[in-house]
């Protein structure tokens, strides 16, 4: 059953509401993975079964938000690394609970990149909201530039090839000036 958030703003709503409750997780999970030897304590498994719940609460809450059209590939992200950071973090709470720190080893290369997925992800759901289409304005620069960079480089090159045939370094060296004028002529 998913939630029809309707407009932008909705989406952004309960996004926000979404990073919120994640965003202490997260900084919890990031203090653990950060200090792996903190994990031999008893009580530490456990706490990572909470932090696992919560990436689980947050992951379906995360299906239950309707993205809006050009954000639902990012949106889909989003999920799927929470979804691979809850397993993950039960992975590692299975060799805390069993193994201490030393279980964990090999596990916390792929738990750090997981969670740092989820904050990417978050970021690039941001992106893609601020890249909708209707919000570029439709100014065109003028092709003034495009030309003048254009004939920068020509000539330039001309003057390079020109100058290293005939041994003439000033030709050759105007011809670099050109070539690199051209680039600071255009910048996309």
């Amino acid at each position: 059953m998913t939630a029809a958030t309707g407009t932008d703003q909705r989406y952004a709503t309960a996004m926000g509401e979404l990073w919120t409750g994640l965003e202490g997780t997260l900084s919890r999970l990031d203090l653990a993975a950060a200090d792996p030897s903190a994990l031999d304590e008893p009580s530490s498994a456990p706490a990572l079964r909470r932090l696992q719940y919560a990436l689980h609460l947050a992951g379906e809450r995360a299906y239950g938000i309707e993205p809006p059209p050009g954000g639902l590939a990012a949106h889909a992200e989003l999920a799927d690394a929470l979804e691979q950071a809850r397993d993950l973090t039960a992975e590692v709470a299975a060799a805390a609970a069993t193994f201490g720190a030393d279980g964990i080893t090999p596990l916390m290369h792929e738990w750090r990149g997981v969670l740092f997925r989820v904050r990417l992800a978050r970021h690039q759901l941001g992106l893609a909201e601020s890249a909708d289409p209707e919000t570029f304005d439709d100014d065109r620069e003028p092709i003034a530039r495009f030309l003048i960079a254009f004939l920068l480089a020509l000539c330039g090159a001309v003057a390079f090839v020109g100058g290293a045939t005939i041994g003439l370094w000033p030709l050759w060296a105007a011809g670099m000036l050109a070539v690199s004028g051209s680039f600071l002529a255009y910048r996309p």
